[in-house]
């Protein structure tokens, strides 16, 4: 065998024009690689600010990252002569498959995009949702940390979040808080309705300009229910719960209305029917 037919101008045609589209390949993937990259980085050093929610950045330049990669990928494999028809088909059926088989991790990404676009809480805020409540600590692309009062850790997944109710509690800068009490039936409407905002009048560091109110909800089976409320700020909330419901008791006592436990009156009849 003659290696001099080998070494023809076709031959060396062929080769020239493969070695071209190789390094055309690399070059393509490399530049799109560096580009994607830069625009990642930039966008993250642009958007650190502590006003802007850094996951929301990172799910963002992510995002961008592989777009513009896969884009410049494809554009390679063109320049080389490879049909990505069959590429596209091929992810897209896999993609099928992998989404049935992951709908519920799905299901719990796009309710993350969602809750990140729509912002309807934020890190730190006071909220229930998913039958639990607490403090957002974090808020994932998957699920969402809260921080429940008595300090565990509960994590919920995003499906679970944005398609029940959610309750942003300290949402505004005020907010009412209430104490429900029940009162002896003897005692006067009116003078325990005196009695009981003047209670309320006593919880210092209250929102004043709101005012204050004692609501009488109800005539129970035991005793004459009221809500005294009054407004505070969000990061007083609890701190004056506690504080009007302590002033309520102890102003009541002093003007001698009773809380009456639950009671019930039974009548006995004799054989003959006649009360007891």
């Amino acid at each position: 065998m003659d290696p001099q037919q080998y070494l023809n101008p076709e031959t060396f045609t062929l080769l020239g024009q493969y070695l071209l589209q190789g390094v055309g390949f690399l070059i393509i993937v490399f530049a799109g690689r560096f580009v994607a990259s830069r625009l990642r980085s930039t966008i993250r050093s642009k958007l650190q600010r502590p006003n802007v929610d850094q996951t929301l950045v990172k799910f963002g330049s992510n995002i961008t990252y592989y777009a513009i990669f896969i884009l410049a990928l494809f554009a390679a494999l063109e320049m080389v002569g490879v049909e990505t028809a069959s590429f596209v088909a091929v992810l897209a059926a896999a993609g099928f498959a992998v989404g049935l088989a992951l709908q519920g991790t799905l299901a719990n990404f796009a309710a993350g995009v969602l809750l990140l676009v729509f912002r309807p809480f934020s890190v730190g805020d006071y909220v229930e949702i998913g039958g639990e409540d607490g403090f957002v600590r974090d808020l994932q692309l998957f699920y969402t940390k809260i921080d429940t009062r008595d300090n565990q850790l509960v994590i919920v997944p995003n499906s679970d979040v944005f398609g029940n109710t959610i309750r942003n509690v300290f949402a505004y800068d005020h907010i009412r808080v209430d104490c429900a009490v029940g009162t002896d039936y003897p005692a006067d409407i009116d003078a325990t309705r005196e009695v009981l905002l003047e209670a309320a009048k006593k919880v210092d560091d209250r929102l004043t300009e709101h005012g204050e109110q004692a609501a009488l909800l109800s005539l129970g089976d035991s005793a004459i229910i009221w809500e005294v409320r009054i407004w505070a700020r969000p990061d007083d909330y609890f701190r004056l719960k506690q504080e009007l419901t302590r002033v309520v008791k102890y102003t009541l006592d002093d003007a001698e209305i009773g809380i009456p436990y639950p009671q019930m009156d039974v009548h006995l009849d004799s054989p003959n029917g006649e009360p007891a």
